[in-house]
């Protein structure tokens, strides 16, 4: 797969709908093997490849600096918290694997209030479903979720903690994850992973015609 040419969205598109459940890289593996990139297209090209491949280990990274930065204020934990699930229900599978194991609990206990958490009907289109769906949360669009558990989040730093320090712990990470994308060099396993990535991406676009 040629990492220098998938564009920011196809990327950021392709973190969106990738499973969630993906366990991180180990820690032998990612704190291995650094290098300079030798030119700019090399470099674009790893610091794609290596977001992708170990996003699980970086997502997991951004939140153990937010949470080592306010460890003395129980709060901003619960923010990070708040903030991990926000983020994180912007991830297809993470949201629909989410409804599924809440729909079921409440189920269990009342259902008749799962018979009301179910999503609306998608739209037929020339006599067929449309192709995409739209994803629901307890019977509610996604973005609603995100914005609830953002907004709280929100309010949870700025009554926890001055707003600077937020910034300062997120700027970290986000500066410890870019350092670590563009100077890790990407293995073999990561290009095959990608390889595979990309024929499950094709096979399912020829599933769906």
């Amino acid at each position: 797969m040629d990492w220098g040419n998938v564009t920011a969205e196809d990327l950021i598109d392709a973190l969106r709908e990738v499973d969630w459940s993906s366990p991180p890289r180990p820690l032998t593996e990612f704190f291995s093997r650094f290098t300079l990139p030798r030119s700019y297209s090399r470099w674009n090209s790893r610091l794609k490849c290596n977001l992708y491949y170990y996003r699980t280990n970086y997502f997991i990274m951004i939140i153990f600096i937010l949470g080592i930065a306010f460890l003395t204020r129980p709060l901003a934990i619960i923010a990070a918290v708040l903030t991990a699930l926000s983020i994180a229900f912007l991830n297809d599978s993470f949201a629909v694997s989410f409804n599924e194991k809440v729909t079921r609990t409440v189920r269990q206990f009342s259902p008749h209030l799962a018979a009301k958490m179910r999503p609306p009907l998608a739209p037929v289109i020339r006599g067929r479903p449309s192709a995409k769906r739209a994803i629901h949360i307890c019977g509610r669009p996604r973005w609603m979720f995100v914005l609830v558990f953002a907004a709280a989040s929100c309010i949870i730093w700025f009554t926890s903690c001055r707003l600077l320090t937020v910034l300062w712990a997120f700027v970290i990470g986000l500066l410890a994850t870019i350092l670590h994308a563009s100077f890790r060099t990407p293995n073999l396993k990561a290009r095959l992973n990608t390889f595979r990535e990309e024929f499950r991406a094709v096979w399912r676009n020829y599933s769906d015609l």
